[in-house]
Parts: C-alpha cells; sequence; structure tokens
C-alpha cells in the first residue's frame, strides 16, 4: 500500500518512515525514529530525486509505480550515496531501465563500490558543480557540497519553484508525525535540539565545508528546502540557515557552562554539583551531563552549544576515568574549536586525570583552559568548595569579558 505525501502541484514525498531503528549509523542514539526522504517530481519528464534504505524498497517501489501511473520514469538525481540513501538505487535502476541517473563523477564511483558487478555508466548524466540542466518543464542547478559530510555530497536547485534539494544539509534526527512541513512544528520546542543533535554529530567535523557550502546556495532565491532527512522547509527558511551558519563556524549559541562529568563512587560527580551550584549563585547557565550515562549524542551537541565546557574525571588506571577520556576524545574528533576548558580532577592518592585532559584540550583549535584546575582528594572538603567556587567565579569574568 503506496504511502505518498504532495508537497507542490508537481512534487510529492515518496520516502520512509522507520520508526523502529533505534541509532544512526549505529553510532547514534534515535529517540523517535528516522524519515528516508525521496522525492518524485512530474514536470514533463518524471524525475525521481533521491532513493531510500534497503529494508524500504517495496513499499518504495510502490510509491514510484502510483506517481508514475503507468508511465516511464525518465531521471534519477543522485545526491548522496549513503546507503540510508542509496541501498535501493539498484533495485530503482534494474526495475526502470529506461531511466537516465543523474550524478557527479565522485558518484557514479561509489556506485560502482556499493554494487559491484552492475555498470551503470552507460546510463550516466555526469554533471559538474554550478551546471544547470532542463528536465522537463523545470530547470535544475547542481551545487557541489562536499564533506557535508561525504565527498561526492551535491545539491541542486529548482531553480523554477525555487527548491533546494539539500542532501544531508538542514535534516534533523526523527521520523515526522502527522505534517511532513516543518513550519507545522514549534521549532524551538520539537525541532532545534534534534537538528543540532543531527548537524554537531553527523557533519560537525566538517564546520568549513558547510560554510563553503552555505556561501554557494546563498544567492539562490529559496523557496523551499527538501532534505533527505526529517521535515520540509517552506517558511521561516532562514532560521534553519542561521543555524547551520552558528553551528558550522563553531560559534557558541549561548554564553554558558555544560559540564561534562564521570564519576565511580559519586566523589566527582558531587563536585560537578557543586561546580553548577555556584555558577548558579552567579547568575550563569549551566547543565551537566554523566559521561557514564549519557548518550555520546547528546554530550558532543551540548559541548557545541554552550560558550564553555568544565570537565570532571577522577584518575583511573593513572590516567583519566574511561567514559570522560573517550568522550572529550570525541569532542576533539569532531572538530570542536574555540571553547573554553576549566577541569576538575578527582584521584585518592595519586591524582593524575587533569594531565591526559589537558593534553587533549591543547590539541584543540582556538580553546583555552580558564580558571585553575582543582584537585580533590576522594571525598573532597571544606578546601575544595572553596577552589570550586573560585573556579565558578573565574568562569563568570570569563564569560562576561569575552
Amino acid at each position: 500500500m503506496y504511502n505518498t505525501r504532495k508537497i507542490t502541484d508537481t512534487l510529492t514525498w515518496i520516502g520512509a518512515i522507520d520508526r523502529k531503528i533505534s541509532k544512526f549509523e549505529n553510532v547514534y542514539k534515535l529517540n523517535s525514529g528516522m524519515n528516508y526522504n525521496s522525492y518524485f517530481l512530474d514536470c514533463g519528464a518524471n524525475v525521481l530525486i533521491d532513493t531510500v534504505d534497503k529494508d524500504f524498497g517495496e513499499l518504495f517501489i510502490e510509491n514510484i509505480d502510483h506517481c508514475l501511473s503507468g508511465r516511464t520514469l525518465d531521471y534519477v538525481i543522485v545526491h548522496h550515496m549513503e546507503p540510508d540513501h542509496s541501498a535501493t538505487l539498484a533495485l530503482v535502476l534494474d526495475k526502470y531501465s529506461e531511466a537516465k541517473i543523474i550524478v557527479n563523477a565522485k558518484t557514479l564511483q561509489f556506485i560502482s563500490q556499493f554494487f559491484p558487478g552492475k555498470d551503470y555508466s552507460a546510463r550516466a548524466v555526469v554533471v559538474k558543480d554550478g551546471d544547470e540542466m532542463e528536465l522537463g518543464t523545470h530547470k535544475f542547478k547542481f551545487v557541489f557540497a562536499p564533506m557535508v559530510h561525504w565527498p561526492e555530497v551535491m545539491m541542486s536547485f529548482d531553480e523554477t519553484d525555487g527548491i533546494l534539494f539539500s542532501a544531508d544539509a538542514f535534516g534533523s534526527y526523527g521520523a515526522v508525525n502527522g505534517s511532513i512541513f516543518a513550519d507545522d512544528k514549534d521549532f524551538d520546542a520539537e525541532l532545534k535540539d534534534e537538528a543540532r543533535r543531527y548537524y554537531t554529530n553527523i557533519v560537525g567535523k566538517y564546520g568549513m565545508q558547510t560554510t563553503a557550502a552555505l556561501n554557494k546556495v546563498s544567492g539562490l532565491a529559496i523557496n523551499m528546502i527538501c532534505p533527505l532527512h526529517s521535515y520540509v522547509w517552506r517558511e521561516n527558511i532562514d532560521r534553519i540557515i542561521d543555524c547551520y551558519k552558528t553551528w558550522g563556524s563553531y560559534t557558541p549559541e549561548e554564553k554558558g557552562v555544560f559540564i561534562l562529568t564521570g564519576s565511580i563512587y559519586g566523589h566527582t560527580a558531587n563536585a560537578a554539583e557543586v561546580l553548577m551550584t555556584e555558577l548558579d549563585k552567579r547568575g550563569i547557565k549551566s547543565c551537566i551531563l554523566d559521561a557514564s550515562a549519557a548518550d555520546i549524542s547528546d554530550i558532543i551537541a551540548l559541548a557545541f552549544k554552550y560558550s564553555h565546557i568544565a570537565v570532571a574525571a577522577p584518575t583511573y588506571n593513572n590516567g583519566i576515568y574511561s567514559p570522560v577520556e573517550h568522550a572529550v576524545k570525541e569532542l576533539a574528533a569532531h572538530g570542536l574549536t574555540g571553547r573554553s576548558f576549566s577541569v576538575i580532577e578527582n584521584g585518592t592518592w595519586a591524582p593524575a586525570s587533569a594531565k591526559g585532559l589537558l593534553a587533549i584540550i591543547e590539541g584543540l583549535k582556538n580553546c583555552k583552559v580558564t580558571g585553575q584546575t582543582v584537585t580533590l582528594k576522594s571525598s573532597g572538603n571544606d578546601a575544595s568548595i572553596q577552589a570550586l567556587s573560585e573556579l565558578a567565579e573565574a568562569i563568570k569574568e570569563d564569560i562576561e569579558n569575552n
């Protein structure tokens, strides 16, 4: 039974909704599933825009057949070859053997790698960055966006209707509920956190490339954005574009403190809570996550959101408590820049976690350390509370002066 949704008179959503999947890329938690968006354009030519994950192949073919109504499929545009968007591509090309595929050279290479033994090169229309093409009554422009977040990624702009097909950019975690349009949701309450978590984890390392892509599309008269995941943007488009400008430039959204902690018996966690209390006394906004319990995607997203990060870790095997070490190394792997870090260490006989933490922080681009390292031995004491108070004061002064 087909499941399609009209977007405009000529454009139809024909993708798939996965409410069973619990991890994206088998790494990052999903709170409410995932969308795999594909679109069908009926514009004098029958154009399929991207495909879907392999688990939805049968339904996807039903959706395409419903839109075609016995007609011929003319073109398949492939924006991104990650398998959640391309695993059914061979199925489609084999069934609709008359269709040409619009790709770039890197995409054509990836097709041969994902589908060994199949050769679709004779059906390929290979485009370059900035190329334009008439598809029926509509005119398309192709805009390359390498490393947002794979090297072959491109976007296409339907100049006739002002629709940007943005590949993975401007997407989000979470399956759509009811309406497919973002303007039917409360952006701040329902969409922004998941969009941030999606961007920072999937694309976050490639801020420079994201900014370059944004610059390319800035001159386009965009009326609508159709991403490969989540909701379609047809109103208040500047809201999501402005978010990408902020995230892509690693600019903190808020002046405040993200406290990342890990604790074996609760003493280090208590120290983190004391710091949070001291920050609150000074009117400084903060939030806290335990690295042992929190999903890494939430940790990365909050590190991108806030200007300051305080890391509290026990000593473990003469180094950093492993959940905290893993989390901080993930921040480095995702290219986080321009943050101010503070460090709290604990150790009953030989505190040593600060040394390792500071070594990781020193390797981060354009990051600094605010305040003195606070060293606890076991549960801490009045002197420890005083040191945490002084750290909170140092953070407050840095926030106010920067």
